[in-house]
């Protein structure tokens, strides 16, 4: 007869099953927590429909959120993933980045069907509808959903669908982008893999027309591009924490990257002096050609990320070497 040890080996924890909760965020602003079984969250303000933390299981932040930001409303939160809906940036007569990221969304309680991933039990969805202040500016009603889902994984994913319900038979166009701010050990140690040779707008030029050279991008000095026709695919790689974000994105052909450097934060009030080294901004958008919807239209643009361990690299953006690149690096990790 077999005999128990002494003394008996610890179990590790169960896994707790994934939950949403409700809850205040800083200035008392209502936040909805999504919790993975396996430690993964995330955290997603009603204020801007933005969310502002993604952690893996080990508790570490992935997002960037500056210790001087403003959760107070009109201000935006500067961090995380502002949407930037009905304009992107200045392209336009809105203020910067449109008014989405300023406005109270609401939970979602009944949304019609998502076509997503059934493998996420944590999700949130929020929907943000024309108000009267919004026709003041920007005279057509429309409704957005957004869902925000984080994966068994710990992958996040948000997706967008946006309708006009104009009743008046016009259409009408805009710009978007998810402006996600990315937290990196140091912005020296960080290269852009996936957007090499592509066509871009160099928005500290006055958006003059420029190609990508080089077979990867690193950073130097203050950043603001928007790359067109982007791949549905982009990594960004930190060497010091040896980890990569891999971004995913649908519907959005565009992609621009923005750090704002040492001299430009100086003048900003809810970004710290040297917050610039610890952040990078890539952000599936949709900024050259403008989406445009007749009444009754809607249009969906997804983003999902990911983080992996940094022996992820160049060739696996290529899908025909995706599947060599996992055996290989499988192998090194059993090597190892």
């Amino acid at each position: 007869m077999a005999t128990a040890s002494w003394p008996p080996t610890p179990r590790s924890p169960r896994p707790q099953a994934p939950s949403v909760e409700r809850a205040k965020g800083p200035s008392g602003l209502d936040k909805v927590v999504l919790r993975e079984a396996r430690g993964f969250s995330a955290e997603v303000h009603l204020y801007g429909g933005q969310v502002t933390s993604w952690k893996n299981d080990r508790g570490d932040e992935l997002l960037f959120v500056s210790s001087k930001a403003t959760f107070k409303p009109p201000k935006a939160i500067r961090g995380g993933i502002p949407i930037c809906f009905p304009q992107f940036g200045t392209h336009g007569i809105l203020e910067k980045h449109g008014f989405a990221r300023n406005r109270f969304w609401a939970i979602d309680d009944n949304p019609p069907p998502f076509p997503t991933s059934t493998a996420a039990k944590a999700f949130v969805d929020l929907i943000l509808k024309t108000s009267e202040e919004d026709l003041k500016i920007w005279p057509h009603s429309f409704e957005f959903r957004l869902r925000v889902a984080l994966g068994p994984g710990g992958d996040l994913a948000l997706t967008s669908r946006i309708r006009n319900t104009n009743t008046d038979g016009r259409p009408f166009s805009f710009t978007f982008a998810y402006h996600t701010y990315f937290s990196v050990s140091d912005i020296s140690e960080v290269r852009i893999e996936g957007l090499e040779t592509l066509d871009y707008i160099d928005c500290l030029r006055g958006k003059e027309r420029s190609t990508e050279q080089g077979d990867a991008i690193v950073f130097e000095s203050e950043v603001d591009k928007i790359y067109l026709d982007a791949p549905a695919k982009i990594a960004i790689i930190d060497h010091e924490k040896k980890r990569t974000f891999v971004l995913r994105k649908d519907g959005l052909p565009d992609a621009v990257l923005w750090n704002p450097w040492d001299k430009r934060t100086k003048n900003m009030q809810d970004f710290g002096d040297e917050e610039y080294k610890h952040m990078l901004c890539v952000e599936p958008a949709a900024v050259e050609k403008p989406i445009t919807l007749k009444p009754g239209e809607e249009w969906k643009g997804k983003m999902d990320l990911s983080a992996v361990p940094s022996s992820y690299c160049s060739g696996q953006l290529d899908p025909n070497k995706e599947h060599l690149m996992s055996l290989i690096l499988s192998g090194a990790d059993a090597a190892s």
